[in-house]
């Protein structure tokens, strides 16, 4: 919801790199075409940077209660009474409306047609059915209210059905997602003290069983014993409200701190607007979760979880819930499994944390949002989106990198693309607004990233804000507040069913789709920044193995821009596939020009590969003197070609560990040497590759400083 003695720390400073695999066998170094010397295990390091398994995946993002109704004997969830009791209100934008996942399932066909690859459900298990009080009382239908871990909500269906919508979107290759929480359940505990402002550990802190204070974040095994006077605040179980699996219901499970504050300490030890904060430092919770995911995966057969509140959570809980729940998909045949966190935070250095350190396989892309927003609905300069993709070396490591990232417009809890457009352009034509929604997606679909669209934005939905005004029916709607949206690029209202497929956003956004099939490259090719110029911003997405350059550019302005893009091949004849057909041919200093029409993006692919580089590769490392946290390392690479770097380091005189591999220009990585002690020395070594696969390498020593 939106809401590491020295030896020791030198092997744990780079626990979660993997080895470098063993040079092949080389009699003597080599030396490249500029005459450097490259040595045999230089060679074993140059690599294309990675791929996982799903960078290629085009997400749609729903929420199950407000998707489609296909059995309204379930609409109360098989409780009985008024609203307070099911939580069902049709007419209520906080309450239950009717989805479920009959109608889901009844619907894949169009979701299917959307040109989609992978479904991903809000949260589906039991919630509590309504919370709160009046006036300030809502029901569960969002699912991030749980009490059964174990059992799907009522309201929208039965295990069994789950089991056959994983097996009914197989059928038509598409994956599916769950949305999972670790950070909380239902509100089911109160205070004794009748207080819930956050008391933080400076002045209340934990206490054993036997009074004596301890750190829960100093880990110590086994985990003192504690009972309930061990907290700032007396916990005790609300009447009326059990939770599954049953340790879920020991008060002494959670951090009772009291309501977050949104800042300090309180972001991972705070309850979530009332919500019961789960103490994550505990190993029986760390164990408790990653049982009740694995089962999920065994069960259900899913292949991958969106995970909320990523942020709310300790880091080392990942560390350990993460690769855990992974590796047992591997283990059981889900050879892609795939998670991805919701880091709510538009800065890179710090959502990128838990993908690298933390070994989420990736985060959502909230900095893009907000890039794309300015972009595209307020008319900003290109500029914005070059600092957007410059920060992607943050995400850069091993096994990971910036295009696994789900990218996204709008959701569920900040408002849909269609409101910021309408908010943004006042007075706007709805024939600007629908131009708007295309190029939005046309900017998510064609730069680097996994495209999530969601559910309603291809029937131009817009909503009257975030939360609950995000959240109208794909069905016919009895909601007044929804029935007074105006969608885009439609006459139709709320008061009908809205799955057409002819309409232009559904349209236009599977044009993208197949767009993207046809040509991978636009998905997960290499992405390298051409022109920031203005209205216009231009990249060429290259494929490492079929190194065929693609140009895209990008255009805001309410006027045709026309612009020369730099390629990497003069003379190249390049044939525009977006939005129609055309040539051009790139000049003598590789400089393409071309028209991009108002509000719109073009793609053009060049008519062969990259020819072979004249000259073989060089590279030079940039090193700080010292390093501290999160140090930035650096390689410059003479020439404009194709070329990917590899870094690695080596701590001391441990192992050396690959950081992982750039292939866009400037060439860097992040390398978080905290842990390590100061005064300890760090090698590294940059390899570049070239387009032909010639090498060259350099290293050099930076130490780490207090």
């Amino acid at each position: 919801m939106a809401r590491k003695a020295a030896g020791a720390a030198l092997a744990a400073a780079a626990i979660t790199l993997p080895l470098l695999s063993p040079a092949p066998p080389v009699a003597a170094a080599e030396r490249t075409a500029s005459g450097r010397v490259v040595q045999p295990d230089d060679r074993a390091l140059a690599r294309t940077a990675v791929r996982p398994g799903l960078s290629r995946e085009r997400f749609y993002f729903l929420m199950t209660d407000r998707f489609a109704n296909g059995d309204r004997r379930n609409d109360r969830g098989g409780l009985s009474g008024d609203r307070l009791a099911t939580g069902y209100d049709p007419t209520d934008t906080g309450f239950y409306q009717g989805g479920d996942l009959a109608g889901l399932i009844r619907r894949l066909d169009y979701v299917k047609g959307l040109g989609t690859t992978a479904v991903w459900l809000t949260p589906t298990f039991q919630n509590r059915p309504v919370q709160g009080s009046p006036p300030h009382v809502s029901a569960g239908y969002h699912g991030y209210w749980i009490t059964d871990f174990t059992r799907i909500d009522p309201h929208l269906g039965t295990n069994a059905q789950m089991k056959q919508l994983v097996r009914e979107a197989h059928k038509r290759g598409m994956k599916v997602f769950f949305d999972i929480i670790t950070n909380h359940t239902a509100d089911g505990i109160s205070y004794a003290e009748n207080q819930y402002s956050y008391r933080p550990k400076s002045t209340h802190p934990y206490r054993d069983a036997a009074g004596r204070v301890f750190d829960d974040r100093a880990y110590p095994r086994p985990f003192p014993e504690v009972n309930e006077r061990s907290f700032p605040y007396t916990p005790v179980r609300t009447p009326g409200v059990t939770k599954k699996p049953a340790w879920l219901n020991d008060v002494t499970m959670y951090h009772n701190r009291g309501d977050s504050t949104w800042e300090g300490e309180s972001v991972e030890y705070g309850d979530f607007v009332g919500l019961d904060d789960l103490w994550t430092e505990r190993p029986e919770v760390v164990r408790g979760m990653i049982d009740i995911y694995r089962t999920w995966v065994r069960e259900a057969g899913v292949d991958g979880f969106r995970i909320d509140t990523v942020k709310h959570v300790d880091m080392e809980f990942w560390k350990r819930f993460a690769p855990e729940v992974k590796g047992y998909a591997r283990r059981i045949g889900t050879k892609d499994f795939f998670a991805f966190g919701e880091v709510y935070s538009e800065d890179p250095a710090f959502v990128s944390r838990y993908s690298t350190e933390g070994r989420i396989d990736a985060v959502l892309d909230f900095p893009f949002q907000s890039a794309a927003r300015r972009f595209v609905s307020q008319n900003g300069d290109a500029r914005a989106l070059a600092d957007l993709f410059r920060a992607d070396d943050h995400y850069t490591d091993a096994d990971s990198n910036a295009y696994s990232l789900p990218t996204f417009l709008g959701n569920h809890d900040m408002g849909r693309i269609g409101h910021f457009l309408r908010q943004d352009n006042p007075g706007a034509s709805d024939a600007e607004l629908l131009r708007r929604d295309l190029l939005a997606h046309e900017l998510m679909y064609l730069t680097r990233g996994q495209p999530v669209v969601y559910y309603g934005d291809e029937q131009g939905f817009t909503g009257q804000g975030g939360d609950r005004a995000a959240r109208a029916s794909m069905f016919a709607s009895r909601t007044p507040q929804y029935l007074s949206d105006d969608l885009i690029g439609t006459d139709a209202t709320h008061a009908r069913d809205n799955y057409d497929t002819r309409h232009p956003l559904y349209r236009g956004i599977r044009r993208l789709a197949g767009l993207t099939e046809r040509h991978p490259a636009l998905r997960d090719g290499a992405q390298i920044e051409r022109l920031a110029q203005g209205n216009v911003y231009a990249v060429s997405r290259v494929d490492a193995r079929d190194r065929v350059e693609y140009v895209v550019a990008f255009n805001n302005a309410a006027a045709p821009q026309r612009v020369t893009v730099p390629t990497f091949t003069p003379g190249m004849r390049f044939t525009r596939i977006h939005p129609a057909s055309g040539g051009a041919t790139a000049g003598a200093d590789g400089g393409l020009t071309v028209t991009v029409p108002a509000r719109s993006a073009v793609v053009w692919r060049a008519a062969s590969r990259l020819p072979r580089p004249a000259n073989g590769p060089a590279v030079s490392l940039t090193l700080p003197a010292s390093v501290r946290g999160r140090a930035e390392i650096g390689a410059a690479v003479p020439g404009g070609g194709f070329d990917q770097v590899t870094f690695a380091a080596r701590v001391g005189d441990g192992p050396w560990r690959v950081l992982g591999t750039d292939d866009a220009r400037p060439f860097r990585v992040f390398h978080d040497v905290g842990g390590v002690p100061a005064g300890t020395p760090i090698t590294y070594r940059a390899v570049v590759r070239d387009s032909a696969g010639r090498i060259a390498a350099a290293r050099g020593t930076a130490t780490v400083s207090g």
